[in-house]
Formats: C-alpha cells, sequence, structure tokens
C-alpha cells in the first residue's frame, strides 16, 4: 500500500512538472518554443557576367580598280510615227575615253527635246538641252458621244415562185400479145377397150 503512494506522488509530481522529458528512444531535445522559427535570408548571388563580343572574323574585301583602257563603239537608232505623235531617237559613240551622244523627243506639247552630251574620266557628264517649235495647248472640248449608228436591218425575203408542173403521162396501152390456142387433140379411133 505504502508503494502504491509513492507511485502515485511520482506520477503526480512528474505530471506536473513544467520540464516534460523526451522520449526514451529519441536524442532530439524540444523546442524552446513553436514559434521560435528564424527565417534564413538567401545566400543566392547573382553570377558575375562574363560574356564579351565575339571578334569580328569577317574582313571587307578589298576591290583594286583596274585601270582598263575603254573600247570604242557607236549604235543608232529612231523611231516616226506621225500617225500616233511618236518621234524619238538616239546615236552614241566613243573613242574608248571620251562619249558622246544625243537624243530627242516629241514632246506632249509639240516642241522636240533635244540632249546633246559627252562623258569622258575628267569633266564627267556635260549635257546641253535645247527645245524647237512652241508648246500649244489646245482648248479641251467636252465629249460628246456620236449616236448610235445601228439600223434595223431590211428586210431581203421574197415569197418562193412556184415552179411546179403537172406531170406528163408517159404511159401507153399494153398491146396484146396473146393469141387463140389451137387445138391438139385428135378424133378417137373407134377402138373401144374392155
Amino acid at each position: 500500500m505504502f508503494k502504491n503512494v509513492i507511485l502515485l506522488c511520482l506520477a503526480v509530481a512528474t505530471l506536473a512538472s513544467p520540464h516534460k522529458l523526451a522520449p526514451s528512444g529519441y536524442g532530439y531535445s524540444a523546442p524552446k518554443h513553436p514559434l521560435s522559427y528564424a527565417s534564413h535570408a538567401p545566400a543566392y548571388e547573382a553570377p558575375e557576367q562574363s560574356y564579351s563580343a565575339p571578334e569580328t572574323s569577317y574582313h571587307a574585301p578589298s576591290y583594286e580598280e583596274d585601270e582598263e583602257e575603254g573600247k570604242p563603239f557607236e549604235f543608232e537608232y529612231a523611231v516616226t510615227d506621225h500617225y500616233n505623235g511618236v518621234d524619238f531617237g538616239h546615236n552614241e559613240n566613243s573613242d574608248g575615253t571620251v562619249v558622246s551622244g544625243q537624243y530627242h523627243v516629241l514632246l506632249p506639247d509639240g516642241r522636240t527635246q533635244t540632249v546633246t552630251y559627252t562623258a569622258d574620266p575628267d569633266n564627267g557628264y556635260q549635257a546641253e538641252v535645247t527645245y524647237e517649235g512652241e508648246a500649244e495647248y489646245p482648248e479641251p472640248h467636252p465629249y460628246h458621244p456620236a449616236p448610235p449608228s445601228y439600223h434595223a436591218p431590211a428586210h431581203s425575203y421574197s415569197a418562193p415562185t412556184h415552179s411546179h408542173s403537172a406531170p406528163e403521162h408517159s404511159y401507153s396501152a399494153s398491146e396484146h400479145s396473146y393469141s387463140t390456142p389451137s387445138h391438139t387433140y385428135g378424133k378417137p379411133d373407134g377402138t373401144s377397150h374392155h
């Protein structure tokens, strides 16, 4: 009985103790306070940029100007169509160094424009522009469409003429080609047969 009282006192003292013993079999201690967790600052650091622009391995090609002498040439053409108001032409020639030529064109206002030019390595392109004739600007006329030229076709039909005639009779009465038959039987000789 005495032992039971002692065990009961120990049990009450253990339950009343502010510090609980860690359960057997575990080697950790209970946390001091359930809200004592402190967050740790992140230890991440951005890497340093090690990018460098690549070196250009492309090299622009070098062109050496070839000093070739020009070749002589010559050409000429012209187109003239007075009905449609077209008139232009061009001629050009070169001795291999200096190019000279001339072209002309009939403008819509009625004048003819002529360009005479020369070109060489020292002076470049030199041109002289001249005009022949006087500019004309006719008054615009309002458009009046022509009346329709359609006419109803004339009737060229005529009634056909009758060319029928009664047929002629071409038959004739047939001739009689039969003759009276002749008797070919003979008279009996009177002999009787029994």
